[in-house]
């Protein structure tokens, strides 16, 4: 096992993912999850790997439940994984070859890596998916979280690299879960959106606050931009999901509540 990264895992009710992602990560010898007080299987499950610690903690946002797992972390390397995230074995390959190669002080120094993803619909991978790199290994000490719209994002100091290979995302909890899920994220996305000056926003969330046609854009661009026709029924399921998705946004942003009657 390596004794130079720590692997850190944000919960709650993942008991249809986790066994997969603590799965994929048996090669680290430290593996922190930080659950929110999962009422299914998933403490049950995490517990049942040797190299997994658990804390449990009240959610209150991503970014303060990862900041919480970092000061619990002491090796140099953290790669954050969510709880349907799967390390594949060439990601693992090459993650240990870069951690390694940091121990040469005539090597670049870098604090953190982007790595691509790749999502699933029913357990495949497809390439239609647009969800982007992220910076998911990085050294502890350079890094901090910041909350973003629904999501979080980390910051950090120094020099960030890319890695090839890719992370898979492969959420199998139900459609009703789903659903819930979006509702709740696409809230606060809107709520983010609209007290963000247009001006400052980037050219894909001012289209996505302002034009009525984004959800149908999404779709075409994840059919057809990027080949999601070529996945068969998984692409299309996953287009469907996306534009489920931003059709909440969409609502979220411009139905004006007061206006509804019994």
């Amino acid at each position: 096992m390596n004794s130079c990264i720590s692997c850190l895992i944000i919960s709650y009710n993942e008991e249809p993912n986790i066994r997969r992602t603590l799965d994929s990560v048996k090669w680290c010898a430290d593996v922190l999850v930080i659950d929110s007080g999962s009422q299914d299987k998933t403490i049950e499950i995490v517990r049942n790997y040797s190299n997994t610690r658990l804390l449990v903690r009240k959610f209150d946002t991503f970014a303060c439940q990862c900041n919480y797992g970092l000061e619990h972390i002491t090796s140099e390397w953290v790669m954050s994984l969510d709880s349907d995230y799967i390390v594949t074995s060439a990601l693992e390959e090459e993650i240990k070859s870069l951690v390694l190669a940091k121990r040469d002080q005539s090597i670049t120094h870098v604090n953190g890596y982007y790595i691509p993803f790749k999502y699933c619909i029913n357990g495949k991978p497809i390439r239609s998916g647009l969800l982007p790199p992220r910076i998911s290994l990085y050294r502890r000490e350079s890094a901090t979280y910041v909350d973003v719209g629904h999501s979080h994002r980390i910051q950090v100091n120094g020099k960030v690299g890319r890695i090839t290979s890719h992370l898979l995302h492969d959420d199998r909890k139900s459609m009703s879960v789903w659903l819930w899920n979006q509702k709740r994220y696409q809230t606060i996305e809107a709520e983010m959106l609209k007290n963000t000056q247009s001006s400052l926003l980037p050219l894909q969330d001012r289209v996505r606050k302002h034009t009525w046609f984004a959800p149908f854009l999404v779709f075409f661009i994840c059919i057809v931009m990027r080949g999601g026709f070529l996945d068969g029924k998984e692409g299309f399921i996953y287009a469907f999901q996306r534009l489920i998705a931003e059709s909440l946004l969409f609502v979220e942003l411009h139905l004006e509540s007061d206006t509804i009657k019994e």
